[in-house]
């Protein structure tokens, strides 16, 4: 009886997480402009998904971002959980708090926050802005995935590397790098998931110039669910599946 609780219970969480994007991804074939009716299968709004150009341009733009924000978000967070774990220095847990701050304040709050120092500042809002904002957003991320991972790689085997001659360069390369490597691949689709799927920051910080996926498929919605935009979230949502699992397969060929 027990037993079959528990597996009564993982299944109505799965069904709670995937049911709602298993019904988009069946009304992205369906045939009818309207969600509420079935009219047949089809495929002609993946076509006319992808001969928007508009909606193909903002795509790339939000997969580049993500991508540069992901790769620099890592780096910065993976120096920081090095920094935190290897070091001991004055303000340490200052910056452990600020850490946790940045991970649990509103993101409307953050998004008012660095439009106004942008202002402030004078820089334009466009990609550098969106690229900086989306980092502050997903590096601490970063930082307390490498932390926990650090926090189980024992001290043991960079003081050995000390004593047979290693600097620091070598010891992070050649022994915590492969050590880490998991999570580093987990911080950076982390972030890459983060920056692709914000839109409260990006709303404040993107200006008029650089329109994005998230804030395409909010002015879409506006209106209406659309078919065009289930077929949308439908790729990403494949596309997001095939880079994970990648990944995966990838960090079991590094093990």
């Amino acid at each position: 009886m027990v037993k079959f609780l528990k597996y009564f219970y993982i299944s109505c969480v799965y069904l709670f997480l995937y049911v709602p994007l298993l019904v988009t991804i069946v009304f992205s074939f369906n045939d009818s402009a309207f969600a509420e009716t079935w009219n047949g299968f089809t495929v002609k709004w993946y076509a006319s998904l992808f001969n928007d150009k508009s909606l193909i341009h903002a795509a790339l733009r939000s997969l580049f971002l993500a991508a540069c924000v992901a790769t620099f978000s890592t780096v910065v967070g993976t120096i920081m959980a090095i920094a935190l774990h290897r070091y001991r220095f004055i303000g340490q847990k200052v910056v452990y708090g600020s850490l946790s701050v940045i991970m649990l304040s509103p993101e409307i709050i953050q998004g008012i926050s660095l439009v106004m120092i942008f202002v402030i500042l004078g820089i334009p809002l466009g990609f550098t802005t969106l690229l900086l904002s989306h980092s502050v957003f997903c590096f601490p991320f970063v930082t307390m995935t490498v932390l926990a991972r650090l926090k189980g790689v024992k001290r043991d085997l960079s003081e050995a590397a000390a004593d047979l001659g290693a600097n620091d360069v070598d010891i992070f390369r050649f022994i915590l790098i492969p050590l880490i490597l998991p999570a580093l691949f987990a911080g950076w689709l982390m972030s890459f998931t983060l920056s692709l799927d914000d839109v409260i920051i990006s709303f404040f910080v993107s200006g008029s110039r650089y329109e994005i996926l998230p804030l395409k498929i909010y002015s879409m919605v506006r209106t209406g669910i659309q078919p065009d935009v289930n077929a949308l979230c439908a790729a990403l949502f494949f596309l997001t599946f095939f880079v994970v699992m990648f990944s995966y397969r990838l960090v079991r060929s590094k093990k």
